[in-house]
C-alpha cells in the first residue's frame, strides 16, 4: 500500500487555501512578535490597516528591507534537537532567520548568523 501525505497551507485569517511557497507575514506588537499566513491580498490588507500606526510610530532596531519573510520549506521538521554552537537551537535560529528576514536584514537559509543580528534579534525579544 502507497501512502502519499499532502501539506495545504491555508490563510491563517479566512481559511483560503494558499499555493505552496507562501511566505510568513511577521510583526511585533508590546514585544511579543507574531507569524501569520496570509494571501497577498490579506497581507495588503495587514499592512493598510497598519500604515496609519507605523506612519505615527518611530522605528527602533533594523534598518527597512524586506517587506514578508523567506519561503516555508517544503517538508521541515519540527523536531527538537541541540542547540549550535551559538547555544541555539535549529528551531530558534529559524525564528531568528525569519524575523532577520523580516526586519531588513539579509540572512540566508544556511550558515552562521552574524552576531550583530544576533544581538538585534536579542534586544527585539
Amino acid at each position: 500500500m502507497a501512502r502519499r501525505t499532502v501539506i495545504l497551507y491555508t490563510d491563517d485569517f479566512d481559511g483560503t487555501e494558499l499555493p505552496e511557497g507562501t511566505r510568513s507575514t511577521t510583526f511585533s506588537l508590546n514585544g511579543v512578535q507574531y507569524s501569520i499566513d496570509l494571501s497577498d491580498d490579506n497581507a495588503a490588507k495587514l499592512e493598510e490597516a497598519l500604515k496609519p500606526f507605523i506612519e505615527a510610530g518611530t522605528r527602533v532596531g533594523a534598518p527597512a528591507g524586506v517587506r514578508r519573510s523567506g519561503a516555508r520549506a517544503a517538508g521541515s521538521s519540527s523536531r527538537s534537537s541541540s542547540p549550535s554552537g551559538s547555544g541555539r537551537t535549529p528551531e530558534d535560529l529559524a525564528a531568528i532567520r525569519e524575523w532577520a528576514n523580516a526586519n531588513g536584514y539579509s540572512v540566508g537559509d544556511r550558515g552562521r548568523i552574524k552576531g550583530e543580528i544576533l544581538d538585534a534579534y536579542d534586544a527585539a525579544h
